[in-house]
């Protein structure tokens, strides 16, 4: 009787798990254990790089590697999870209802945009969260510029400034100019934080005040957005900026489907995992990436939502996942090295380490390292067996 791994999502994290799962498989000699990925697209769509133009280039197909490797994909959305029966129920790519059942669950669901109770902010906000969005968003700014000249035409107000918002805010200058003209942009970046890049600490803070002057990007700290119009938007502070253009960033949260598995939850709907990346609760159930609540050390840090994280997770997650299904040990997930590549537009980009974020790289040279962990670091393997498989080990560090 075949015996099946379900992955939820095509993600860095369902990726990997795929990938990883294959890799413990192939050096058993077993023939009747099966891996499926069941995702909208079979393509690992790059997350990271939504903030950049021409956003639908930013994927990387996945079939054929898929295929190299033994992983079935299944084209579909899920929407239910059964872990007394091990059951997932799915929309077909013809939005059919399927069942699929399974003997291992991987959930790597990923994480969306957290859009708060903010009048009009679900009408009249645009995001870097997902391909689909962040294509709207482009086609929205080049219609810009068939509009006639105004304040709110000309400004691009971007609402929080953590990662994506500081490197949406940057780059959207220079794009911002190139559709307008020069002296026809103005990128407005709010924030609750009293100051420059408070949410990043004070390493990389003179490197995002360099950046954002250079840009243009004005900083409006300690306030934060009460309402969004057609318009433009009002303040805490009753201001109000018109803008045609009001990108969301603040926030994200876990995948819906973590509230059908019991288990422990954080403050981002994410489960809460053992050092197998178990749910914990749960005997067939593995969350990874950004749906796992996962330590990464002995000294309290926990994993964020991110590919760096996420990528390591998936080599763990799938691993151990089969293991358990083999019956051979697991590998424990620890990743106590954390850094951060900050991309700060044409300025360049800050580079750091460790948990305080201290600074390592800036300028051009912080720019050449990020755009090869762009380019390079995060895209999955090409399409052989061999060095795909080998690329999946779990003990492999992402960041030497």
């Amino acid at each position: 009787m075949t015996s099946r791994i379900l992955i939820i999502g095509a993600g860095f994290a369902g990726v990997w798990s795929a990938l990883s799962a294959a890799r413990l498989l192939d050096q058993a000699p077993r023939g009747d254990v099966r891996i499926s990925v069941l995702a909208p697209q079979p393509q690992l769509r790059i997350r990271p790089r939504f903030y950049e133009a021409d956003v639908h280039t930013l994927q990387a197909p996945l079939e054929a590697l898929f295929d190299v490797v033994g992983v079935e994909f299944i084209h579909g959305t899920a929407d239910s999870i059964d872990s007394a029966a091990r059951q997932v129920g799915y929309r077909d790519a013809d939005g059919q209802p399927q069942q699929l059942a399974y003997d291992r669950l991987i959930l790597a669901a990923g994480s969306q945009v957290a859009r708060p109770a903010v009048p009009g902010l679900a009408e009249h906000s645009f995001d870097v969260d997902q391909m689909e969005s962040a294509v709207r968003l482009e086609q929205h700014l080049h219609g810009l510029a068939s509009l006639p000249a105004s304040p709110a035409r000309n400004t691009v107000v971007v609402c929080g400034g953590g990662f994506t918002g500081i490197e949406t805010a940057t780059e959207m200058s220079p794009r911002l100019r190139a559709i307008l003209g020069e002296g026809h942009a103005r990128v407005v970046l709010i924030d609750r934080g009293t100051s420059v890049g408070a949410a990043l600490g004070a390493g990389i803070t003179p490197a995002i005040v360099a950046a954002s002057e250079q840009a243009g990007v004005e900083w409006l700290t300690g306030t934060s957005v009460v309402a969004v119009d057609a318009g433009g938007v009002t303040l805490d502070n009753g201001e109000y900026i018109a803008s045609k253009t009001v990108i969301w960033t603040a926030g994200v949260k876990a995948s819906p489907l973590t509230a059908q598995v019991a288990g422990e939850r954080d403050g981002f709907g994410r489960l809460r995992v053992d050092d197998h990346l178990k749910v914990i609760g749960q005997s067939h159930i593995y969350a990874t990436g950004d749906v796992a609540w996962a330590a990464v050390d002995e000294l309290g840090n926990h994993a964020l939502m991110t590919c760096q994280h996420a990528i390591p997770m998936g080599r763990h997650s799938g691993n151990n996942a089969m293991a358990d299904l083999l019956g051979v040990a697991p590998v424990a997930y620890r990743q106590p090295k954390y850094v951060t590549c900050l991309d700060l537009g044409d300025w360049g980009a800050a580079y750091s380490e460790g948990w305080t974020r201290e600074l390592k790289l800036q300028g051009q040279e912080g720019k050449d390292l990020k755009r090869q962990i762009n380019s390079v670091w995060i895209y999955p393997p090409a399409a052989d067996r061999a060095l795909a498989l080998a690329a999946a080990d779990p003990l492999i560090p992402i960041v030497e």
